[in-house]
């Protein structure tokens, strides 16, 4: 890298281009013509390469590098390389977690307090990025460097998913990333994944009979892409956030995985707990002195659960543990490809296990189809209906979610679990660093207090880079973390970050130079129908972590006024960073008209044309628990049955298919996988232009109601059924609604996952509530709908 690189004023981004002056000659040949040459940006010789991992819903006791019995040998061999923090700390959700590292500024500091679909109105709750606060890739890229990112993004609102963006928080739109290959939202069918290459659509090469799983795909496009940007600018540093949706929910892996594993839990999660409490003081996960803190009464005891329900529950684990270590195979193999290239010496990496603690998402006795409890139906899920799935668990008919006692046991030695940000179960996750240019101990424990705003300093400081003072004429915010460079080489450096606040749907915590106060406000798997306490009414608690490394031992009641000092100063780091106000009014913040968030749509219908795809349930008109119609304008095939999905929304785990089928109109519901209901014509559609139609009469009285259904072929009954029951909240996490093709895992078992196309034309559907739904003649005149749809406008 050149001197002028090195010279470079970089408080300002884009770097102004520098003026030249100077002689001006009239001819090149003109002794006196001189000109300096074009220099490429570059950040400062001795920048480092940059890998980030970030291992989705993985709490402190799961892996093996930090005591688990999940075997993660490729986090060892980086630990036994470079350093293991201790005390390394997330916001105990995902989204908000992803844009604290993204950023290096608090969660609540750039609008994610939560979810991206529970945001609000609120600053700290709002979900959109400021542009006072630009991401660490952006500055990066700005700066020299290559920067790619693979997997899991959760920070773009939900309005802004569609093909229209605006793009300004998709990785490669605003997000400072110059490629993109993962999906949006906050999970993924692994198995048959919603995929974006950039902001554009793709589809697996493979399915998953021919061996297809994201985190391979995704691994093999992050090998490639490293090593072309290497063999292209060698000298040029990449900077790689690799973030598979591995080990969220769905718990997704290949069948010999979860086998290496059979057996292995057979004794229950309260055993599980105690071996791992015992091999993590074994290798110095937590010291000697470490209490194993006590499981809560709403956490059912292994031996309390039925005998009938252990066997599935054993094989939740098996699956959950072959998945972390399918996960950290393809982790290591990432790794080796940069060694390689002989790039590893000189890449800073962090391993971080978990974007907050294990995931207690999945019911006390966990489920075959986590979007079930999501709709408030967990009930059905019996232990004889979970026992009957037992050989598919982790295979592409599930979606699949272990109990709360495993994510209890995986969050060994703390209390709690994700989305409680009051305790270290939900908040501490074991974080690797490894930079052998630059770290000399190797195998080392740090245990400085950290939390994630740090990596986005620490990165810059390691580039020696300073933070922006402006980015695209934008003044911008100090980042809100420290670096933790000092702590690399001086185990005893004092910690430099001495206060961090935490918040999560109420949930309350405060650290401040070794202690820390703390409330529990709910229940992270009370997902529907919880009654929340007034705020008021919490009880808090008080740890002196200096002398109680796991919360064990409450001394609230001793030191009354070192909790009343703790509590004044949560709240003021709560105004400081817009924590305020607290909302845990889930349901309003789930529905947009009372959460204040803009929507895509507008009216009582919506158009969609031929190819549009990939469309999440915030861009597609709300047909649940409504009367609704959907019409399509079609032609079929001279000479052929009309064959192939018209209009589909959600996929095997839920959702609705309108299709033909032998050359029928069909119509089929997708009751949560549980149950199929079908309605078909008595008579195929002729070939040539005919419009096909589904009216949905719902019953009412409630959610998830049933309704009667009747097909119409240019305006004439075809056909007549009922659906008992329908999906109340959400049909699935990332699976869309597409026109003429059902993408992903497919809605009716009437058709496979590929080849399901519709074999004429689908010139146009339209969706259709309310008063829009209703038409004496049961007929849509598609002028007429495409000019009140633009109307709109």
């Amino acid at each position: 890298m050149s001197d002028a690189n090195d010279n470079l004023s970089r408080t300002v981004l884009p770097i102004p281009a520098k003026p030249r002056v100077g002689l001006v000659t009239y001819d090149a040949k003109d002794p006196d013509t001189h000109f300096d040459p074009i220099s490429q940006l570059r950040p400062p010789k001795g920048a480092p390469n940059v890998l980030i991992i970030l291992i989705d819903d993985a709490g402190y006791g799961s892996s093996s590098a930090f005591g688990g019995p999940c075997q993660t040998p490729n986090a060892e061999k980086l630990a036994a390389g470079g350093l293991k923090y201790r005390r390394f700390h997330t916001t105990a959700l995902c989204s908000p977690t992803r844009q604290a590292l993204l950023t290096g500024r608090n969660h609540h500091s750039v609008g994610m307090g939560a979810i991206t679909e529970v945001a609000t109105g609120a600053p700290g709750y709002s979900s959109v990025l400021r542009n006072t606060a630009a991401p660490l890739a952006k500055t990066l890229k700005l700066n020299g460097y290559n920067t790619a990112q693979f997997g899991k993004c959760h920070e773009v609102p939900v309005w802004q998913t569609s093909p229209v963006g605006p793009f300004d928080q998709w990785p490669s739109g605003g997000g400072g990333f110059e490629y993109f290959y993962g999906f949006i939202g906050g999970e993924s069918n692994q198995w048959y994944p919603a995929l974006f290459e950039g902001t554009t659509p793709v589809e697996p090469d493979k399915t998953p009979e021919e061996g297809y799983h994201l985190v391979d795909d995704m691994t093999n496009k992050a090998i490639k892409w490293v090593g072309q940007q290497k063999m292209l600018a060698p000298d040029k540093p990449f900077f790689v956030y690799f973030a598979p949706g591995a080990t969220h929910a769905p718990h997704h892996v290949p069948k010999e995985w979860a086998d290496k594993y059979k057996g292995k839990f057979d004794q229950g999660w309260d055993k599980v707990r105690e071996e791992t409490f015992a091999r993590q003081k074994k290798i110095g996960a937590i010291p000697p002195d470490a209490e194993l803190t006590v499981r809560h009464k709403e956490i059912p005891a292994w031996d309390d659960m039925p005998e009938d329900l252990k066997p599935i529950l054993r094989r939740q684990m098996e699956v959950y543990a072959g998945y972390m270590e399918y996960t950290d195979h393809h982790v290591g193999r990432l790794i080796d490809g940069i060694e390689k290239l002989g790039l590893l010496e000189d890449t800073l990496i962090y391993y971080i296990i978990g974007d907050n603690g294990a995931s207690a998402e999945g019911t006390l006795n966990g489920t075959f189809n986590e979007m079930l409890n999501f709709n408030g139906l967990g009930a059905l899920e019996t232990p004889e209906y979970l026992t009957s799935k037992i050989d598919e668990l982790g295979g592409p008919t599930s979606y699949n979610h272990y109990a709360v006692g495993w994510a209890h046991a995986m969050d060994t030695p703390y209390q709690w679990t994700k989305q409680v940000a009051s305790h270290f179960g939900g908040t501490r996750n074991g974080t690797i660093v490894h930079w052998p240019s630059h770290i000399k101990a190797k195998g080392e424990n740090r245990d400085q207090f950290h939390h994630v705003i740090d990596v986005a300093p620490t990165i810059l400081e390691a580039a020696g880079l300073p933070q922006p003072e402006a980015v695209d004429g934008v003044m911008q915010t100090p980042l809100e973390g420290v670096s933790m460079l000092y702590s690399f080489n001086d185990p005893k450096a004092p910690d430099q970050h001495e206060t961090q606040y935490f918040e999560m749907f109420g949930n309350r915590g405060i650290y401040h130079c070794g202690w820390t106060a703390v409330t529990r406000h709910n229940t992270p798997w009370v997902l529907v129908g919880g009654k929340m306490p007034a705020f008021d009414d919490d009880v808090w608690e008080l740890y002196d972590t200096t002398k109680d490394w796991s919360q064990a031992r409450d001394i609230a009641k001793e030191n009354p006024d070192k909790l009343h000092e703790l509590q004044r100063l949560w709240l003021i780091e709560a105004v400081k960073y817009n924590v305020l106000p607290l909302n845990d009014d889930l349901a309003s913040r789930m529905n947009s008209d009372t959460a204040g968030r803009p929507v895509l749509l507008t009216g009582n219908s919506q158009i969609l044309l031929s190819g549009m795809g990939r469309l999440g349930e915030n861009c597609v008109l709300n047909l649940k628990n409504k009367s609704h119609s959907v019409t399509a304008e079609l032609v079929i095939p001279d000479g052929k049955p009309a064959q192939g999905v018209i209009v589909a929304q959600g996929a095997n785990i839920g959702g609705w298919s309108l299709y033909a089928n032998n050359g029928k109109l069909k119509y089929c519901y997708n009751l949560g996988g549980l149950k199929w209901f079908y309605v078909e014509s008595d008579k195929p559609i002729p070939s040539g232009e005919h419009q096909a139609r589904m009216e949905f009469a719902y019953d009412g009285g409630g959610l998830g109601k049933g309704g009667d259904v009747t097909l119409f072929i240019d305006g004439a009954p075809a056909g007549k059924g009922r659906v008992d029951a329908t999906l109340a909240m959400v049909f699935s996490a990332d699976d869309g609604c597409d026109v003429g093709i059902d993408n992903g895992a497919p809605v009716s078992p009437d058709y496979g996952a590929s080849g399901n196309a519709f074999n004429g034309t689908v010139k146009g559907v339209q969706l259709a509530i309310n008063a829009d739904a209703e038409s004496s003649d049961h007929l849509v005149s598609p002028e007429q709908a495409l000019a009140i749809a633009m109307a709109r406008q």
